[in-house]
């Protein structure tokens, strides 16, 4: 498509595009704040710069109550998960957490704080507040105690969903520190050798840092897929990659709505997956004594949850230097790797997020229209 023929306005509306990061980008330079994207059989997609995002996400959450302090740091979580091309904890997430606020499920007004104290170790009461918030404040509490006694953790009870966690990975990363965290849910995965839901895919998040901020990060939920990713896959008219879950005749299936019928989504490494799930619950509803899966199964909502926040300075044992130059060499290594498939190449976990971070600056975040025109509904 030629550029010239592009219109200059708000919205730019680009048909049956055969390059489409190509038209992207030409696009971008011509538009505003929005780029319309129309493929045959594939839903309507927008190219958002992240400014609008971020200002509508903010605009919705004042509206819901919140001060205008705690609307941008919450409207950013949401804001960069999707810059990340975190979408299903991003942009699509994000009509169902203010559902949650317009029925009192969150409460805006509300922080989390410290209910007891034992040198390196907290327990806090997150008051059923904004999950993210409540998240970024207790990892914040966990790597101010790495930094005092080379590790530190916070166990955060009654809280709500934290959107991505790979967020606190990222946060404890930039600050210098090894993060471990996680979370657990609702019962949304049945146990290994089950049919009814009984465990969580309790998130799980491990993070690595680098000084120029290339962090290697893992963030996965124990089942194969997320219910996010699942949903994303659905929205965007695709199959998943590898079986995901059960179809009601209890055959794997790669088809996401097929899954989201039963709602027999598959345990990673199948019985490990399972095994992992309840251990992390076990772990999270011990420490912080508040609730477990099977508990928050009874609230209605996935309300209420249980997370661990962990940080490590390895400049305890390290300097920066030396830390570097293990992830370089341990990087370097797996990126030696033989591909499966010619042409294809080997990333390291988080190295796919820096790639789509740095493309969604250059030509706005996509997101699927109807999404896009119910936040501005809000």
């Amino acid at each position: 498509m030629n550029c010239d023929k592009i219109k200059k306005q708000s919205i730019a509306k680009i048909v049956d595009t055969e390059n489409v990061s190509k038209a992207s980008r030409c696009s971008y330079i011509l538009t505003a704040n929005v780029i319309k994207i129309e493929r045959k059989g594939i839903k309507t997609m927008l190219r958002i710069k992240y400014e609008e995002l971020l200002k509508e996400f903010e605009r919705v959450l004042i509206s819901r109550g919140f001060n205008e302090k705690n609307a941008l740091d919450a409207a950013t979580v949401f804001a960069q998960n999707s810059l990340d091309g975190i979408y299903s904890h991003g942009i699509n997430r994000f009509p169902r957490v203010v559902e949650y606020l317009d029925k009192g499920e969150i409460n805006p007004d509300v922080v989390a704080t410290c209910e007891m104290s034992m040198g390196a170790i907290e327990r806090w009461e997150g008051h059923r507040g904004f999950g993210p918030l409540n998240a970024k404040q207790a990892m914040d509490r966990a790597i101010e105690l790495a930094k005092q006694h080379g590790i530190g953790m916070v166990a955060l009870g009654n809280s709500n969903h934290w959107m991505r966690g790979g967020s606190y990975g990222w946060q404890a990363a930039d600050a210098g520190c090894i993060g471990i965290c996680w979370s657990n849910t609702m019962p949304n995965m049945p146990a290994w050798g089950g049919k009814d839901r009984k465990i969580g895919n309790n998130p799980l998040i491990l993070s690595v840092p680098k000084s120029n901020g290339d962090h290697v990060v893992v963030d996965c939920a124990v089942s194969q897929f997320s219910y996010g990713k699942i949903e994303e896959a659905r929205l965007k008219g695709q199959k998943l990659p590898v079986p995901g879950g059960y179809d009601e005749d209890g055959n794997l299936t790669t088809d996401p709505a097929a899954i989201e019928k039963t709602w027999r989504v598959l345990p990673m490494g199948y019985w490990k997956g399972s095994g992992i799930s309840i251990l992390l619950d076990l772990i999270s509803t011990v420490l912080t004594n508040a609730n477990s899966v099977q508990k928050i199964g009874t609230f209605g909502d996935e309300i209420g949850l249980s997370q661990i926040m962990i940080a490590i300075d390895p400049g305890k044992f390290n300097d920066a230097e030396t830390t570097d130059r293990i992830v370089d060499e341990l990087v370097a290594d797996i990126r030696s790797s033989i591909p499966a498939q010619e042409g294809g190449k080997v990333f390291y976990p988080g190295e796919i997020e820096i790639g789509t971070r740095k493309d969604n600056q250059e030509n706005g975040i996509p997101v699927i229209e109807e999404k896009w025109n119910a936040i501005l509904a809000m």
